[in-house]
């Protein structure tokens, strides 16, 4: 039977990504790293946008609130038709992933709707687990009642984002998923879905361990390192 794959990531991540393994690096060296590993990866070093919203219970989330964890954060709505289910399943990918080892207490991910007058409460709790997202470490923002409808859209352009609505409701916008650091500092981008998962997990991890605190050389990078551990594990099998 073949490992599966969110197995071999938690485990490759979990051999290389110790304690010790990154100390050696700062958030420099990473992004730079990355830079130089990932073409849809863009560095980012600047204060991320702030927010005041809620979840599907009611309850306030504050960009404040998710310091102390690097966060995950993406923008989609519920009725869009196409490329927002595919962003919210890699994104699930990436969850199963980091939670399969003990970052799952080290990082946060976030879904914003870029319509909240659409995406009602019933839907945003729906959204998950029909997209494979985990409620533990994850959540679905909206506006609440009393914003104005653009409020999401407006924090998302505040992103990068830019938005075209056509009729129905149908929206055109960019995807990108945005990494925050435990400080609240807005640190990358990867672009689109095309980009390797690892990566992310990797930077995520390193940004939930405070692993980018030193500025020491190693011979080996981490993505180096992690990539020759997948190549030796995608092989493995269990009889």
């Amino acid at each position: 039977m073949r490992i599966p794959s969110c197995l071999l990531s938690a485990a490759a991540v979990a051999v290389v990504l110790g304690p010790g393994a990154a100390a050696a690096h700062s958030l420099q060296d990473l992004q730079q790293e990355l830079l130089d590993d990932e073409k849809y990866f863009q560095v980012k070093n600047e204060p991320a946008p702030d927010f005041a919203l809620q979840d599907a219970e009611g309850n306030p989330v504050r960009l404040q609130d998710l310091r102390g964890k690097a966060v995950v954060l993406h923008f989609v709505y519920a009725g869009c038709p196409d490329v927002c289910p595919l962003h919210a399943e890699r994104i699930a990918q990436i969850q199963e992933t980091v939670n399969a080892t003990p970052m799952k207490e080290q990082v946060g991910f976030v879904t914003i709707t870029t319509d909240p007058k659409r995406d009602t409460p019933d839907l945003l709790r729906g959204y998950g687990e029909a997209h494979g997202l985990d409620r533990a470490n994850w959540s679905f923002l909206t506006s609440g009642p009393d914003r104005p409808e653009d409020t999401t859209r407006k924090l998302a352009e505040s992103f990068g984002h830019r938005f075209s609505v056509a009729s129905e409701g149908y929206q055109i916008h960019s995807v990108v998923t945005h990494i925050i650091d435990r400080n609240g500092q807005w640190v990358g981008n990867f672009h689109g879905l095309k980009f390797d998962p690892t990566s992310l997990v990797v930077f995520v991890n390193a940004l939930g361990n405070d692993i980018a605190a030193h500025g020491e050389d190693q011979e080996r990078t981490v993505w180096e390192t992690i990539r020759s551990l997948f190549q030796e594990k995608s092989a493995a099998s269990i009889n």
